[in-house]
């Protein structure tokens, strides 16, 4: 097994983020203002005004470099007292008139070639399915919960993988629910999927990968299957030219050589030959979606020293379609995107307020469980289902895990 860092353990816990179990008694649920706990991460140029309860007029990229000229980073890593616990409420207004918990969610319609092409290919960018004033509010969102970073961020800051990352963002930030919600990105993924139904599986808010990621497939989809989920991005910045822009094997959704429960590719691997010299590469502007089977190999690599200097902001995820099924992935890596006590068991239909339903509309009981505080991780099944990795077999199957994070440090 691949030597790991202290940083790299750290990290696991942040793939089973799942909201506010272990919180303090006293903190748990509560709500923040932009005045709690807020951290001092956030870069001189990105903090001369306040959180507003709005979207800002402009969060574009800022470009941080010091009077020397050296490279800075535009993001700071939180001190440990400056998490906070709990839920979260930017208090944001929604765009386009839009009531939260009231109005239907929106449509954006894609073409047959589009679906065809992600069925074939294994990924497809659809471009422009968000307008300025969504792009906004979702980086008001994300402005917010760099500015009050949530205990459940803390691995992930702790690894140095990404400049703030969190699971499951949707549970503890309710911005980030109203836009699952309200917002066109069930109908986009429906209609991709051709499904009748989509529920959020598992997401994740990405600020910066400091070195971004190898090759490797996506097994941390929530306790569905592969051809069960559907991989979304949705971009707020634009890629920088040089480093950041998601590359994948075209077509290689179809392989049959690469483990199940193997994260790291080696596209050297016998068998990869078809797919190894097809690379389709993605310069996302703000308000795209890049859509893609959870088996399509892929990365991302980031800036050679590690430095963002301006912000590359993502939120991406797995989400189930219709007729999914609820499978217990124990004793394997994937445990890790579903430690809540939802109560389902293996076989289930995959229906609860812990896997949202989001399109063809969210329904009120799940939404009010979220706001209750009632969905989250439990500590009582997170030591049983990561008890199941500590098996040789299973220990084995996570080392390829291991070996994308140390890949990092290179």
């Amino acid at each position: 097994m691949a030597k790991i860092s202290v940083a790299a353990l750290a990290f696991v816990l942040l793939l089973a983020d799942k909201g506010w179990a272990f919180a303090p008694p006293t903190a748990r649920p509560c709500r923040t203002s932009s005045k709690v706990r807020q951290s001092s991460r956030v870069a001189e140029a990105e903090v001369s005004s306040p959180p507003s309860r709005t979207a800002p007029q402009s969060t574009s990229q800022r470009p941080q470099e010091s009077f020397k000229g050296e490279r800075r980073k535009i993001l700071k890593e939180p001190a440990l007292w400056e998490y906070n616990f709990g839920l979260q409420d930017p208090g944001l207004t929604l765009p386009h008139g839009i009531q939260a918990r009231v109005t239907a969610p929106e449509t954006f319609e894609l073409t047959e070639a589009q679906i065809r092409t992600l069925e074939e290919d294994g990924v497809v960018h659809v471009k422009g399915v968000f307008d300025a004033e969504w792009v906004e509010y979702l980086r008001a969102a994300t402005g917010h919960q760099v500015s009050n970073p949530h205990f459940w961020a803390f691995a992930g800051t702790a690894s140095k993988l990404y400049d703030y990352i969190q699971r499951n963002i949707w549970q503890t930030n309710k911005a980030f629910a109203d836009f699952y919600y309200h917002s066109a990105m069930g109908h986009v993924l429906a209609q991709a999927g051709r499904t009748d139904a989509i529920r959020v599986s598992t997401d994740l808010l990405m600020v910066n990968p400091n070195k971004g990621f190898k090759w490797h497939q996506d097994n941390q989809n929530g306790p569905i299957t592969w051809d069960e989920g559907i991989r979304f991005w949705i971009t707020m910045d634009e890629t920088p030219k040089e480093y950041g822009a998601p590359v994948y094997l075209k077509g290689s959704h179809r392989n049959d050589v690469v483990d199940e429960g193997a994260v790291f590719v080696d596209i050297e691997e016998k068998g990869l030959e078809g797919y190894k010299d097809e690379l389709l590469e993605f310069r996302t502007m703000p308000g795209d979606m890049l859509i893609w089977h959870p088996r399509t190999i892929h990365k991302v690599d980031g800036p050679s020293d590690g430095i963002w200097t301006s912000y590359r902001r993502v939120l991406g995820g797995t989400t189930a379609k219709g007729g999914s099924r609820y499978h217990d992935k124990r004793g394997t890596g994937g445990v890790l995107s579903d430690l809540g006590r939802h109560g389902l068991e293996d076989g289930d239909e995959l229906s609860s307020s812990f896997f949202p339903v989001v399109y063809p509309r969210f329904d009120d009981r799940e939404a009010q469980a979220r706001d209750d505080g009632s969905v989250g991780r439990d500590p009582r099944d997170i030591a049983s289902k990561i008890g199941g990795l500590a098996g040789k077999a299973s220990g084995e199957k996570f080392s390829s895990f291991f070996k994308v994070l140390g890949s990092q440090a290179k």
